[in-house]
């Protein structure tokens, strides 16, 4: 261990807190601050081959849900070198909105993220979501992807 990865560490923990946030404040812009433009993902749905298409399948899912909050635990930052890994667990809180109000929707799961040192900071490269249990109503949710 030594300074820069102590370094490292800290600016991927806090990336990770700002995406959870992005999410929360759906504010799909700042997630491009943190993850790669040619990132991958499988968030539980199959294969995502690039940010915008990550954004695409959050969006289908959150855009028509009420307040959310992803809280994150248990973090783990192995770095070497330029690249890393992360994982921690997740437990998202979704609320419905309207006549689905009175639902609740959350998840127990885990987040395994790739990191790579570009330009001095830290992206994301890829993203899997390995989802535990569910507990709640799943209609609080926007349709999903077309």
């Amino acid at each position: 261990m030594n300074l820069e990865s102590l370094l490292a560490e800290r600016e991927i923990g806090r990336a990770l807190y700002a995406f959870a946030r992005a999410m929360d404040e759906r504010d799909w812009q700042a997630i491009g601050s943190v993850m790669a433009e040619d990132a991958t993902a499988d968030m539980g749905t199959g294969p995502l081959n690039g940010r915008e298409e990550v954004i695409a399948l959050m969006r289908s899912f959150l855009d028509d849900c009420g307040p959310t909050q992803h809280l994150l635990g248990n973090l783990v930052i192995d770095v070497t070198g330029d690249q890393a890994t992360s994982r921690c667990y997740v437990t998202d809180m979704h609320k419905g909105m309207g006549d689905k109000g009175h639902l609740t929707f959350s998840t127990l799961g885990e987040y395994h993220d790739r990191w790579q040192k570009v330009d001095g900071h830290w992206q994301m490269v890829h993203r899997t979501k390995l989802n535990r249990a569910h507990i709640g109503s799943i209609e609080v949710l926007g349709p999903g992807p077309a």
